[in-house]
């Protein structure tokens, strides 16, 4: 049943429209520099297409956070779009001030314009219903200048912000292409695997990775659960296994005593459904490999070992699903990528359904040269773990809020 209006149900020639996209991109530190675009390349469908319906294009984005060192303006985020679609993009250094709004008033059908980091706004990050976020200083300053919202930032789904779910409280609003795919696809992929669902949960955090271990096995979206990173070293510590000061230092900022019993009892749940490392990787003057029961170890745990690896892969050549989020470690590193690449091989080679998920896990991918070779690569990371959760995100609720009112 039809739910949210998509690009199909509006006529957005000569009309103005505002695109909300997700394209926080990784930047290298040193140099502020854009070093994987993936994100702004899954959007360019959907630009594209809305300038060759010959709306008045506006696109609102964000890049991190206030107070973090790779909160920047969005010029390269422009620039980069603009080669992508082969056509410029304008960019202003304002958001809703005098600048940004004479900007937006001299767009011409076909036009494109991003606006800077919404995130300057204070009420981009108060996390507030959708009814209050129309009040919004941005709502109230953009929408009276814009005929439609279009939200193709799945990857922020998850957030209940201004940008994100203000504007269909007021205007007609869409998903657009990449938002529909996801949610079409994820839907799909989860609801109905192909079994055996084999799940790789891995990456830096791990709060949340336990609820959702116990999630997708309780509700039957996993058969299997294969965990790697500081998740796999987070179930360790919940086995008994001391792995050595630095690594539980490293665990320490957000393994409470609450979420430690959690993995416990999902271990009590599901026994042998959930899979452990069995060899683990350090950085000992280059890669040095020892089993798990040889710990604890000096040096911080960083991947997981080869026999780890064709232990997972065993698993993943049967599955009928194979999906993963969250590298298998520090894969940037020089001589500690084998274990990521290696789980994403074997997804590959199995046959099976292959999705990825997570900005993370899709750069590793796109940096392995693989990402084409995979069934699905999806953008998100915390939405995709709120929807693998099972909760509502908020960006979709706030669009179907918009389809039932228009459709009255």
């Amino acid at each position: 049943m039809k739910e949210i209006n998509t690009l199909d149900d509006f006529d957005f020639q000569d009309r103005t429209v505002l695109l909300r996209v997700d394209i926080n991109c990784p930047l290298d530190r040193e140099t502020l520099h854009i070093v994987n675009d993936a994100r702004i390349r899954r959007i360019s469908q959907t630009v594209s297409e809305l300038i060759s319906r010959r709306c008045k294009l506006v696109i609102l984005a964000h890049q991190s956070r206030r107070g973090k060192w790779d909160f920047i303006p969005l010029d390269q985020h422009a620039k980069r779009l603009s080669r992508h679609i082969g056509r410029e993009v304008a960019f202003v250094d304002d958001v809703i001030g005098e600048k940004a709004l004479a900007a937006i008033s001299g767009l011409q059908p076909g036009g494109v314009l991003m606006l800077d980091n919404v995130r300057n706004l204070d009420c981009e990050t108060e996390k507030r219903p959708m009814e209050e976020h129309a009040e919004s200083v941005l709502v109230k300053t953009l929408a009276p200048m814009a005929d439609y919202f279009v939200c193709d930032a799945f990857g922020a789904a998850h957030r209940s912000q201004c940008s994100l779910v203000g504007f269909q409280g007021v205007l007609p609003s869409a998903a657009g292409r990449l938002m529909a795919k996801e949610l079409f696809t994820l839907k799909g992929l989860f609801d109905e695997p192909k079994r055996p669902s084999v799940f790789i949960i891995g990456g830096a955090k791990f709060g949340d990775a336990i609820k959702m271990v116990d999630n997708v096995l309780r509700r039957g979206k996993a058969d299997t659960v294969l965990l790697t990173g500081l998740a796999g070293n987070a179930f360790l510590k919940a086995r008994g296994v001391h792995l050595g000061d630095e690594s539980e230092e490293i665990l320490s900022e957000e393994l409470t005593s609450e979420n430690l019993e959690a993995a416990r009892q999902a271990m009590r749940d599901h026994g042998p459904r959930i899979i452990l490392p069995v060899d683990v990787a350090v950085d000992d003057g280059g890669r040095r490999e020892l089993a798990v029961g040889d710990l604890p170890c000096e040096q911080p745990v960083i991947d997981i070992g080869s026999r780890s690896v064709e232990k997972y892969a065993r698993v993943i050549h049967g599955a009928g699903t194979s999906f993963m989020s969250g590298p298998a470690g520090w894969y940037e590193k020089e001589g500690f990528e084998s274990g990521t690449r290696g789980l994403m091989l074997a997804m590959i080679e199995g046959g099976g359904r292959s999705v990825v998920g997570g900005g993370h896990t899709v750069g590793a991918a796109d940096g392995f040269d693989l990402s084409d070779r995979f069934s699905y690569v999806s953008t998100a990371g915390g939405a995709l773990e709120t929807f693998l959760l099972g909760k509502p995100l908020p960006v979709v609720e706030a669009l179907k809020h918009a389809y039932q009112r228009d459709k009255k």
